[in-house]
Parts: structure tokens; sequence; C-alpha cells
């Protein structure tokens, strides 16, 4: 890799991980478009980091709030909507925690193709767009429920796939639940952080078995996928009441397209 390319995809990484639109599908692009080599595990575990500390720093008030509540619902034995949405936070991950440890590895030998990234992407654009026009949109975040946030966490194993985009199909499933946008999104976001820290954790180790790397370019990507993915993240969450999902449905079908046209200019 050299300084272009870190740029180039920690950008990508940081702008694409917590929009509806799959940062796999995007990765993949200056790979089969430009022949760059694979960014390699250090470089993932660098832009991991760097979106992992974006949404913690941006919803740091947040965190503190549901972890206070959370820790003191143990002593009182008294829930509060904060302490709930921890415990629903934590329930939610399972689903997609159990998935990834027992089908990741099938997954990555199998479904990481840009065939499959093609199809992910256009299928899940009408199931956003569907979650989009057909949702009460009236449940707020705290009036959110168990039943619920388990239905949500198990759509997020759906993201283990290439190109379903993980906030896209939380997001999509919250919507048709009934939750309001900015409520979709927030638990989308919440939902992220245990499973982005589990996944980079796991890269982390097979890292530690002893990989040579350059250390700047695994600052660089940390920095700016974080400073991305924060600014992202502080953009969607403005807007997403007035523009709706139907900007990010319109890019996917784009994109999807653009993929199918990149597969037959390789046959």
């Amino acid at each position: 890799m050299d300084y272009i390319q870190v740029i180039v995809l920690a950008l990508i990484q940081g702008i694409t991980e917590f929009l509806p639109i799959s940062s796999s599908a995007h990765l993949i692009l200056p790979k089969e478009v430009l022949g760059w080599p694979d960014q390699g595990l250090a470089f993932d575990v660098a832009v991991h980091v760097g979106s992992l500390a974006a949404v913690m720093i941006y919803f740091r008030k947040d965190i503190w709030q549901v972890l206070l509540a959370w820790s003191v619902s143990f002593v009182q034995r008294q829930q509060t909507d904060d302490s709930r949405l921890g415990w629903y936070i934590i329930i939610a991950t399972i689903p997609a925690g159990l998935c990834g440890v027992l089908f990741n590895d099938f997954i990555e030998l199998h479904f990481r193709t840009t065939f499959v990234i093609m199809l992910t992407t256009i299928v899940f654009a009408f199931v956003l767009w569907w979650g989009d026009i057909r949702g009460k949109k009236t449940i707020e975040l705290a009036q959110m429920t168990l039943g619920l946030a388990i239905v949500i966490g198990c759509s997020q194993a759906l993201a283990l796939i290439p190109g379903t985009s993980r906030s896209g199909i939380t997001i999509s499933v919250a919507l048709l639940l009934g939750l309001q946008r900015d409520a979709a999104a927030r638990f989308s976001f919440l939902l992220s952080i245990p499973i982005i820290a589990a996944g980079g954790l796991l890269m982390a180790i097979k890292l530690a078995n002893g990989i040579d790397t350059q250390w700047s370019f695994v600052l660089l990507g940390v920095v700016l996928s974080g400073i991305s993915a924060y600014c992202c993240i502080a953009v969607f969450l403005n807007v997403i009441n007035r523009i709706g999902m139907l900007p990010f449905v319109v890019y996917r079908l784009l994109l999807g397209v653009g993929l199918g046209i990149l597969l037959l200019t390789n046959l």
C-alpha cells in the first residue's frame, strides 16, 4: 500500500461504515477497478478502531448515561429507560455475535464475491425503501421494547453477508417495526458499538500472531476513518428526518448496477 491507497480506503471505510450503503461494497471497488492489493489485516483493524472511536465519542453522553443507569439497576433493582436500553443493546448483540462465531469463516470463503455484493446491494436497497415507506415511524427510542430489540438484533446477523450493510439492515427493520427515523438510526449506531468492538478484537488477536506492518499507515487509517465516520454520523442524524431513506436507496441501486456492469466487463 502507499499513502494514496491508505487515505482513499480509510475515508471510504469511515464514510460508509454508518451509512446504509454497505462499506464492503465500496471497499471492493478500488481493488476491482484500480487493481489495488488487499489492504491487509492490520489496516482492517485500524479502520475499525477509527470507526469505533467515532461512534463512542459522538454518543459519549448517551453511553455514559446508559452504563451508569445499567450499573445502578443492579443495586437498586429498579429499571429506567436508560438501563433497559443497556440490556436491549446487550441482548440484541447476541444473535449477530453467535452467527459470527459459527458462520464467519464460511461466509468469508464463499460469499465475499463481487456477484454476492451486487445482489445484496440491490436487494437490500428495496428492503430499505420498503421500511421507509411502510413504517409508521411513531416509536421513540425511549419506547423501545425487548421484543423490538431482539428482532433488530437478529436482523443484524444478516450483515455478515457482504453488501447487506449493518446499519442498512438494522435501520430498515427498525423502521418496519415502527420506530422513528432518528430512533432507528440511533439504536442502530449504539448497537454497532459491541459488534464493531468484538470484530476489531478478533482481528487484533489474529494480528498479534506476528505480522510486519507499517505503523504510520495504521495510525493514518485510524485518524482518517475516525474523523470521516464522526462527520458522517453527525450529518446523517441531522438530516435523516428531512431527507428520508430514498437518496440512499437510489444510491444503492446505482452502485449495484455499477457492480453488475463491472462483472460483465470482466467476463
